[in-house]
């Protein structure tokens, strides 16, 4: 069953790097019809590059971290710790991802149709609920494995201790 986990994820994670590739390749040739046609102005061009470079970055992070924890660790056990780290990673990119889309649609939006400023609006607060998340998450589990961190180490004192003190023992007792 390990081995099956590893294909799928190890799969899954290489489709979505050959999907980041595939929008970075859309990405250019609609900047090189943009060049190549007189109706379409640069600026629009070069905001569209950005909005699938930024998305294929994300989906390539996406992709990376289901390479990097499923497939080359596999299941092995990690620490609280370890995890934290790994998802605060993860959701930094897809946070300064969704900062840079809303920002590219502002722009955008901004150029065609002003009343429309507010979704891109939405999308900028929808990030920073987002951030603001991932910091109390932050905030919580650092405290979390702080205490349970002392509790552990309380533990191994006390087995530590109870290791080095010999125990008596009491013969048994025969049954009449």
């Amino acid at each position: 069953m390990i081995i099956l986990n590893r294909l799928v994820f190890g799969a899954a994670s290489l489709l979505l790097l050959l999907l980041a590739l595939g929008l970075v390749w859309l990405g250019l040739g609609d900047a090189w019809e943009a060049i190549r046609s007189p109706d379409r102005s640069g600026a629009d061009a070069i905001l569209d590059v950005l909005g699938y470079v930024i998305v294929a970055i994300a989906v390539f992070d996406v992709a990376k971290y289901l390479f990097e924890d499923e497939v080359r660790r596999g299941s092995e056990r990690r620490s609280a710790a370890e995890a934290r780290r790994s998802l605060t990673k993860f959701l930094s990119t897809i946070i300064i991802a969704v900062f840079l889309e809303a920002l590219v649609v502002v722009f955008k939006t901004a150029r065609e149709d002003v009343a429309l400023l507010v979704y891109p609006t939405a999308l900028l607060i929808a990030a920073v609920l987002v951030l603001v998340g991932l910091g109390a998450y932050q905030r919580f589990s650092a405290t979390v494995e702080e205490k349970v961190g002392d509790d552990d180490a309380a533990e191994e004192r006390l087995d530590e201790q109870q290791a080095k003190t010999p125990t008596r023992r009491t013969p048994a007792r025969k049954k009449a």
